[in-house]
């Protein structure tokens, strides 16, 4: 019980810190994620907001995980991408008019600071090993299938949707290629960072609660 309080924890968390990192890389105008950057195009070609097509294209690789997998779907993978289509849509309605980069360093900073803070809520959100993103999901079901590492698996399938960013006119730009090239070893490194710390605060929180 006491272990499904904490990975719902991370879950939860880890989504409104995601969530924000990606609310920072869209408003700093230098390109998104590629999964990211297919929203937004999504968004711009169709109408509808960022977090709706989130729900959207999330709900089309539920469906790819669980095929490649052989499994039923998973419906909290569902949940994940209401949440997140959500925590989304909060932040860029949240942040757009107080942060507006409108020169290069500044939009720099906004992209590097989204980056990083998108990158430790994915790691977080990975800890809870409870109902990851479906982009995320398919990085770990394509690294399982073929073998490559983490970092491998991310950067091919960004480059799947970095094609179809472009055909819908996505935020594809200087941030798009950072982002493909340096998320997956963020998320690795923070992914280590978290298990220590998990690993150090098991013994506090088992005495905490006998």
């Amino acid at each position: 019980m006491k272990r499904m309080y904490y990975r719902a924890m991370y879950y939860t968390v880890g989504i409104i810190i995601m969530t924000l990192g990606i609310a920072l890389t869209i408003q700093s105008a230098l390109g998104t994620s590629p999964f990211d950057a297919l929203l937004v195009g999504l968004h711009r070609t169709f109408g509808l907001t960022i977090g709706s097509w989130e729900i959207v294209v999330g709900f089309s690789m539920i469906v790819f995980n669980a095929i490649a997998e052989r499994r039923r779907p998973e419906l909290l993978a569902l949940a994940t991408s209401l949440l997140t289509g959500a925590g989304i849509d909060f932040w860029v309605f949240s942040i757009r008019d107080t942060i507006h980069p409108d020169v290069f360093w500044s939009q720099l900073a906004c992209l590097l600071a989204g980056m990083v803070i998108a990158g430790f809520g994915i790691a977080f959100n990975l800890q809870a090993d409870f109902a990851p993103n479906p982009f995320d999901r398919m990085m770990l079901v394509v690294s399982n299938l073929t073998g490559w590492n983490v970092s491998i698996s991310r950067a091919l399938i960004s480059i799947l949707l970095v094609l179809l960013a472009f055909f819908f006119g996505g935020a594809i730009g200087i941030g798009t290629v950072l982002i493909t090239l340096l998320s997956g070893p963020l998320i690795q490194v923070f992914m280590a960072q978290i298990e220590k710390v998990d690993r150090r605060m098991q013994p506090v929180t088992d005495s905490i609660h006998m």
